[in-house]
Formats: C-alpha cells, sequence, structure tokens
C-alpha cells in the first residue's frame, strides 16, 4: 500500500456539482440535493483500503454525531473496479450495509468527479460550507494503520464544530494519508 497524502487544494474552492448513482439505493444523487444548509462533508473512500478501514466504524460515529446538528455527509468511491474488483457497487452495497452508513455511499465509475475535487487518496476529506465553499480538507484524525492510535475523528470534528460555532474552520490543516486512488489505465 502506497502512502498517499491529500493534495490540500485552496480553501474556498467551490464544491463541483455531480449526479452519481448510490450503490445501495441504485439512485442517483446530485450534490444540490444532498447538500446541507449548514455543511457538508464528502469523503473519497473505497472498500478495500486499511487506512478507510480503519476509520469504518469512526466514519459512522461521527456521520451519527453530527446528522442532527445539520451536517450533511456523502461518500464517493472513484477506485477502477476492474483491477480492484473488492470496490465494486456489489461489494460497496455489502460494505454500507456491514457498517450501517448514515450517509449515501456514491460510485464515480468515470472517475470524473473525483478529477473535479481533485482527490488523490483514500480516505481524502472535504467539508464545505453552506455556500459549498471549501473550509477544510484533510484527516479525519491521527490514527493510521499501525500506529496504535485510536480513531477519534478529532481533527474532522474540530472543524465540524468550529462551523456549527459560527466561527472560522482553522487553517492549520493536516493532509490526509490514504492508498492513491486507484485510476483507470
Amino acid at each position: 500500500m502506497a502512502e498517499t497524502p491529500s493534495k490540500m487544494i485552496s480553501l474556498g474552492t467551490k464544491a463541483p456539482d455531480f449526479n452519481l448513482k448510490c450503490a445501495v439505493s441504485n439512485k442517483f444523487y446530485s450534490l444540490q440535493e444532498l447538500k446541507s444548509d449548514t455543511a457538508t462533508v464528502i469523503m473519497f473512500i473505497c472498500n478495500h483500503c486499511p487506512y478507510v478501514k480503519l476509520i469504518n466504524e469512526g466514519m459512522v460515529k461521527i456521520a451519527n454525531d453530527y446528522n442532527d446538528k445539520g451536517i450533511r455527509f456523502i461518500a464517493i468511491n472513484s477506485n477502477d473496479v476492474a483491477t480492484y474488483p473488492e470496490d465494486s457497487p456489489e461489494n460497496m452495497k455489502k460494505t454500507a450495509e456491514r457498517y450501517s452508513y448514515p450517509f449515501p455511499y456514491l460510485f464515480d465509475e468515470s472517475q470524473d468527479v473525483a478529477r473535479q475535487y481533485d482527490a488523490a487518496c483514500t480516505p481524502d476529506i472535504f467539508v464545505y460550507d453552506r455556500n459549498l465553499s471549501l473550509v477544510y480538507r484533510g484527516q479525519f484524525d491521527d490514527a493510521r494503520p499501525g500506529n496504535g492510535k485510536q480513531v477519534t475523528g478529532a481533527s474532522l470534528r474540530a472543524a465540524l464544530d468550529d462551523i456549527i460555532a459560527g466561527k472560522a474552520v482553522s487553517a492549520q490543516q493536516i493532509p490526509s494519508i490514504g492508498c492513491n486512488i486507484k485510476w483507470k489505465r
């Protein structure tokens, strides 16, 4: 597994719209349909990555904790399923059901959405404010496979707490680290 950092695109970048199919419901959703009037968290994840596997339960917990506070969560898988069949829509559905994802798990088959967001790794996490301007991009927390640190979601929670409190999110943000997105050849 090659450790790949997120690209840390410019804060203030506008979220590109999309129309992607949910692996669980088989319905198409756009960002405009799913976004929140408070904040929207977009997480590029997949099924096979050990970095994502490590935080799966933490992602569910944080989404459950913040859904009632008006924060929406969206997960997107952009990996090439021809070379990584574990990331297929069928397996996405199984993963979403196994962990009881409280957010849609969308499949970016063309990989265009990952390119538009400049996503580089899984997990790659982006938080947008009510105007869909980027206010946070970075790590979930300090936990990594094998480093012994507990999964808390502390970095993401701090950003979301600032948004809820009406405060500016700190610009001091640590890149996410994960497996690179598996691009089609």
